[in-house]
């Protein structure tokens, strides 16, 4: 049981240390950093609109489009580059493995045309 025990023993070590750097860095920021919050500082950026109390309130279809466009180029993307690599490598079933996949993102494109995503007023 020792010498399992002992076998953790490093990674235990390391997230000592890891645990202590965040604590040390978590309270060097506070004490070194100035608190001064405005409106500016505290506004809702990233979503587009501000908050609002019910989050069961219903806001605009597109942001859903806009991120399921982003989903498929991103898939496409992230694998078609390895794909082209190792295309002599994997043959004709690897092909048509991929011109399945692309057609799939083309219905999901096609869609997100149809539905209007590309168009923003």
């Amino acid at each position: 049981m020792n010498a399992l025990l002992a076998e953790y023993l490093p990674i235990m070590v390391f997230l000592g240390i890891a645990i202590g750097i965040t604590l040390v860095m978590l309270v060097a920021s506070r004490l070194v950093a100035a608190q001064n919050p405005d409106p500016e500082k505290v506004s809702a950026y990233e979503c587009g609109f501000e908050a609002f109390d019910d989050a069961r309130s219903k806001f605009d279809v597109r942001f859903y489009l806009v991120a399921i466009l982003f989903i498929i180029f991103d898939l496409e993307v992230a694998f078609l580059f390895p794909w082209a690599i190792s295309l002599k490598d994997i043959g004709l079933y690897g092909f048509w493995s991929m011109m399945s996949f692309l057609g799939i993102l083309t219905v999901g494109f096609i869609y997100e045309w149809k539905k209007g995503a590309l168009e923003w007023e």
